[in-house]
């Protein structure tokens, strides 16, 4: 089960979630490479979220940060909304945001059912303002 820390600042900092803890509460545009029912080319998992990243960003691990796109259930190219929650992956400096369309609110029980077909659960945290 997640974790939800109400300051972000209370948690060990990795390079990935300094970087993320920037988009919080801002407008993001993500380019969706991974969309909704889509499946993992490597392990074969079905995306059951757009997932992507923001473009132009370097990450620590050489990609873009990594960000859900939760509340469309129909495939996407490119998405914008609001960041309202970073999963910071606990040993792994591979934290994602978490763009919601803007106005839209989610509970960190629902984060977790919604990101759980990648993330697992006791290895992570959902971290707000």
């Amino acid at each position: 089960m997640s974790e939800s820390a109400a300051d972000p600042s209370a948690c060990d900092d990795s390079e990935s979630l300094r970087m993320a803890r920037r988009y919080l509460g801002r407008s993001v545009e993500l380019t969706i490479d991974r969309p909704y029912g889509s499946t993992h080319p490597v392990h074969g998992f079905r995306y059951d979220a757009n997932y992507g990243y923001v473009p132009g960003t370097a990450a620590p691990d050489g990609e873009e940060l990594d960000g859900y796109y939760l509340g469309a259930i129909q495939p996407m190219r490119t998405a914008q909304g609001t960041c309202i929650a970073i999963v910071h992956r606990i040993g792994d400096d591979d934290d994602k945001l978490v763009v919601v369309p803007a106005g839209t609110q989610l509970d960190d029980a629902q984060i977790a059912a919604a990101v759980e077909f990648q993330e697992i659960p006791g290895r992570y945290e959902i971290l707000r303002r």
